[in-house]
């Protein structure tokens, strides 16, 4: 019997030109330091031609407040320059997994009190309902985050605005671009100042002297740059309210289905979060069928959130894979504007953050605290900072994405795959401190076999299932 639920929510429904390969290394252990020393250890490299600024520190305006936005404002507040954010919906939640490292807890200072759940335990179910557990290899302190989304943006923003950042509640428009090397943009914007009636918002204008982008998969800014597009996928989530007894099932674990019925090229989960469960799914290639694989998503986790009321509808696009252009005269994009989404996993929040603090940390240190003009000079910092460090990881998710999750017989193969230890262990340890895990050469030889011996299983399977379509 398909599960019934009753709904009080509505909602609203190009070529990879990618990171620099030549530039890229594996990643830097340097990534991990406790961000005070991050910020206090800034090595001062302004231009020695870059301008001071006269009479008043270096302005910056941040479009976007969710993890990318935050994390700049309160990086550039914290290093002296005078930091403006502007977001329009200020209680916005995005469709997202909300699931986070365990390494962007420390970075980020993340307080346990908006930590909905730790989970120690998923289970990755195949087309033909195979469920393997995955977690064995977690050590007893080790989880992974599930937040909510409009919870850890406003927290972030928060910090920043304590620093001393402005934040803004507009819709950003347009901005005109500087005559000069040393004039300002000028950003426009409808202010709203949340009173009954406030309509389209108040047009006003910021001139400031550098931008950040962290407005998103349909970043303004971006488009202001001519950043190019990027292939993206429809995010489609369901916040289901399920019964408690249903809830415990789900105290410390999380789910994700693959198959053609749930995604042709993704995949489906049902995440826990403090009182429900986000369940969702995603596609590029066959958007227009979104809410067909979402229903095949409640389908497959039926006889667990049997009896659940949705609560809440959320839909958006998320970048494939990083923008042809990420930086332009004095303008960055970060987060999912830049396309900082990785494949096969879906992953954003961490990367948005990430790149969002190199951002600011590349402008606080070419502006000398502030202090001076930058240049696109002192951004491409960061684009080699970020690049160096996590292109292996985007590289090689999108090959296993290529690899196993063009078929169902191919899906089967990736889920049997992962009961592998040694295959949890390399993929826990990686995702939880983002950094590239030196392997065991002989744990690695037996890993390629197996490999080799699923995908030979997956096309035989594939082979005597084209006979019986015959």
């Amino acid at each position: 019997m398909a599960t019934q639920f009753t709904s009080t929510a509505g909602t609203q429904l190009k070529s990879f030109v990618g990171l620099r390969q030549s530039s890229l290394q594996t990643t830097s252990s340097t990534s991990l330091r406790p961000r005070s020393r991050r910020i206090t250890s800034f090595q001062i490299r302004a231009s020695r031609s870059s301008p001071k600024v006269p009479g008043r520190p270096l302005r910056v305006a941040i479009v976007g407040g969710g993890p990318a936005g935050g994390a700049a404002a309160e990086t550039l507040a914290r290093g002296g320059v005078e930091t403006f954010l502007i977001e329009r919906k200020l209680d916005n939640a995005k469709p997202c997994g909300g699931a986070i490292p365990l390494c962007m807890v420390d970075e980020f200072d993340i307080p346990m009190d908006i930590i909905d759940r730790k989970v120690t335990k998923m289970k990755m179910i195949s087309p033909s309902n195979v469920a393997v557990d995955i977690g064995r290899t977690l050590k007893p302190h080790e989880y992974i985050g599930m937040v909510r989304r409009e919870v850890l943006d406003e927290h972030l923003r928060e910090k920043a605005k304590s620093l001393g950042a402005t934040v803004i509640n507009g819709l950003f428009l347009k901005m005109d671009k500087p005559k000069d090397n040393v004039s300002p943009y000028v950003l426009h914007y409808n202010h709203y100042d949340g009173s009954k009636g406030a309509g389209m918002g108040v047009p006003r204008t910021l001139q400031v002297d550098a931008v950040i982008g962290a407005d998103g998969a349909n970043s303004r800014v971006a488009k202001s740059i001519d950043a190019g597009d990027y292939e993206y996928a429809i995010a489609f989530q369901e916040r289901v309210k399920i019964p408690s007894n249903k809830m415990v099932y789900y105290e410390d674990l999380a789910e994700m289905y693959v198959g053609q019925d749930v995604s042709p090229d993704f995949y489906g989960w049902v995440f826990p979060k403090c009182d429900h469960v986000a369940v969702g799914t995603g596609t590029v290639t066959h958007k227009k069928d979104i809410k067909k694989f979402q229903n095949a998503t409640r389908l497959r986790a039926k006889d667990k959130i049997e009896g659940g009321k949705i609560i809440r509808v959320e839909a958006h696009p998320i970048p494939e894979h990083p923008r042809p252009r990420r930086v332009l005269d004095r303008v960055a994009l970060v987060g999912d504007a830049a396309g900082y989404v990785t494949k096969c996993s879906g992953e954003g929040i961490y990367f948005a953050a990430k790149s969002g603090r190199m951002c600011a940390e590349a402008i606080v240190q070419g502006s000398e605290n502030g202090k001076r003009l930058v240049d696109e000079s002192d951004l491409r910092v960061y684009l080699a900072k970020f690049d160096k460090a996590y292109w292996p990881t985007y590289k090689v998710l999108d090959v296993l994405q290529k690899v196993f999750y063009r078929s169902d017989p191919a899906r089967e193969a990736f889920v049997e795959m992962c009961a592998d230890e040694y295959v949890q262990k390399m993929t826990f340890d990686s995702y939880l401190y983002k950094k590239v895990v030196p392997g065991n050469p002989l744990d690695d030889i037996k890993l390629a076999f197996n490999t080799i011996g699923s995908l030979v299983r997956a096309n035989a399977m594939r082979r005597e299932m084209a006979k019986l379509a015959d």
